[in-house]
């Protein structure tokens, strides 16, 4: 039985601004408690953070500055929640899924799986096209497989390890080399009552690929994805997605690829700019 879900009261409606700094230099998680209630989160990105806040909060932040040496406030950002999303976060359809963000809870489908997804300030909302393609993958395999484990690299806001998990899984390890991210993809598997099914883990991805999993979710940088491919772990999945590639980086991709003994089942394209592949090892 799946543990108890948050009270999707508890969720408040997504922020109305988002105002964002840029740090270069380690900046150290522990100060993060003395960042105040309107501190959203941290992005880290090789050696520079982003950190995130519902109201403006250059003072508080130029004031742990000064006090290190190592850290430099280089710019500043201000933008509406829409505006950073993409559009307005609302109840969409996708395939079976019925992902709705958890302030709206009340939305009900006709049948399809309910998501609940909050995406906080991270990538994976469903709204971008290599996000939908991949829960389009995980559909089709399960239309015809029952794969029980299943190793998510790259999870951002947790939604395909959560559609795994509802499509059937029982057993998903969502790996993300971002704080963030692990925090966000934490709080979306509590959301939907999958902690008995769904761990979430930072790490980086291509230290995970050897993890003993039936299939592999990737939707991520190209570069990790050629490391992920040629890691001794691949092969010992029995079917992978493959996401988050440009048109000539899937050219490479499905080059490598024809190197080893796997079937390409099917290929999403959005507009010939983004690709995504669904494979089985045979």
């Amino acid at each position: 039985m799946s543990a108890q879900k948050i009270d999707h009261r508890d969720i408040r409606i997504p922020y109305q601004d988002l105002y964002i700094y840029y740090l270069e230099g380690p900046f150290n998680r522990r100060v993060e408690s003395l960042l105040g209630p309107n501190f959203l989160g941290n992005w880290i990105e090789e050696g520079s953070s982003f950190l995130f806040f519902s109201r403006p909060s250059k003072g508080l932040l130029q004031g742990i500055v000064d006090k290190n040496n190592r850290l430099r406030l280089v710019d500043e950002f201000h933008f509406t929640y829409e505006e950073w999303q993409g559009g307005k976060i609302k109840p969409l359809k996708i395939s079976r899924f019925l992902i709705v963000p958890p302030w709206e809870d009340g939305q009900e489908g006709h049948g399809e799986i309910k998501m609940l997804l909050d995406p906080g300030v991270v990538f994976g909302t469903s709204l971008h096209p290599t996000t939908r393609d991949c829960l389009l993958a995980l559909v089709k395999i399960y239309e015809n497989h029952q794969l029980n484990s299943v190793l998510d690299l790259g999870t951002g806001t947790g939604i395909l390890a959560i559609g795994a998990a509802l499509l059937g899984a029982e057993r998903i390890l969502a790996v993300d080399s971002n704080p963030l991210a692990v925090r966000t993809a934490l709080l979306n598997v509590r959301l939907n009552g999958l902690e008995k099914k769904v761990k979430v883990r930072e790490a980086l991805a291509e230290r995970s690929i050897d993890h003993d999993f039936d299939l592999l979710v990737a939707n991520i940088h190209y570069d990790i994805i050629l490391k992920l491919i040629k890691a001794d772990g691949f092969l010992k999945k029995k079917c992978f997605i493959l996401s988050g590639l440009m048109r000539s980086q899937v050219r490479d991709i499905l080059f490598q690829l024809s190197k080893y003994p796997i079937e390409i089942v099917h290929e999403w394209s959005h507009n010939m700019t983004w690709h995504t592949i669904l494979g089985r090892v045979k």
